[in-house]
């Protein structure tokens, strides 16, 4: 039998953690990202996976969403509220392509969405990706008073932004949801969480104030860094 040859060590670091109740899409996924010197740890429910997850720490979850007993959506809620991996990554993986599927994920966590079928290549991609949010997530600290990200200087008790060493003087709204979308570069906020961590439950705004802050930090730090995920919300890129 020819051994398995992981030609990438680099990424042996990162723990993966795979959650699917079909055997063979977890020894298809697992192969092919073991490939790319990932650790892998596999299984087949929820359960499991919240106690593997505590046990192993893993720097990334794929889960799957529909699942018997315990759904990917529980499942992350779970692992969510667990203490040390409020910053995990989570993506689901999924056939199901619905706007509420997706609105669900990212209301208890979800850091991304994958659908299937996905090729091995793009899915190695996508993981690349994640954990390179990850590593910025870590690096910051999480709730740093600091940030450095796309080129912006972002300081959350000074309430200050400096793109290209020029001060760019915003509103506190403004600042608030800046500082928001820039704490998780790539994660999409639904516009229930925006409106929650921003605006809170003693102020009835609506989806169109929002859209004119989002319109105004548009303006004012350009085009590039804040894109609309139709149906969803808002995420922050560069």
């Amino acid at each position: 039998m020819r051994s398995l040859t992981l030609p990438r060590m680099e990424n042996s670091g990162y723990k993966i953690l795979l959650v699917d109740d079909e055997p063979d899409i977890l020894e298809f996924l697992g192969y092919n990202i073991r490939r790319e010197g990932y650790m892998v740890f596999t299984a087949i429910n929820g359960k499991d996976a919240v106690s593997i997850a505590k046990r192993e720490k893993p720097h990334l979850i794929i889960l799957d969403v529909m699942m018997p007993d315990m759904d990917g959506i529980e499942t992350c809620r779970e692992i969510r509220a667990l203490d040390g991996l409020k910053n995990v990554m989570i993506a689901f993986l999924t056939a199901r392509n619905e706007d509420y599927s997706q609105i669900a994920g990212f209301e208890v966590g979800a850091d991304d969405y994958i659908n299937k079928p996905i090729k091995p290549r793009v899915l190695i991609s996508r993981i690349s990706a994640l954990l390179r949010r990850y590593t910025h997530t870590d690096a910051e600290g999480g709730g740093s008073d600091k940030m450095n990200v796309g080129g912006l200087k972002i300081d959350r008790e000074k309430y200050i932004v400096v793109k290209e060493n020029l001060e760019i003087n915003l509103p506190k709204k403004e600042f608030e949801l800046l500082a928001l979308l820039a704490s998780k570069p790539g994660k999409v906020f639904t516009r229930e969480i925006i409106l929650d961590s921003v605006w809170g439950d003693d102020v009835v705004v609506g989806d169109r104030t929002i859209d004119v802050h989002i319109r105004k930090l548009r303006e004012k730090l350009g085009e590039n860094y804040i894109k609309t995920v139709k149906g969803i919300g808002y995420k922050f890129e560069f």
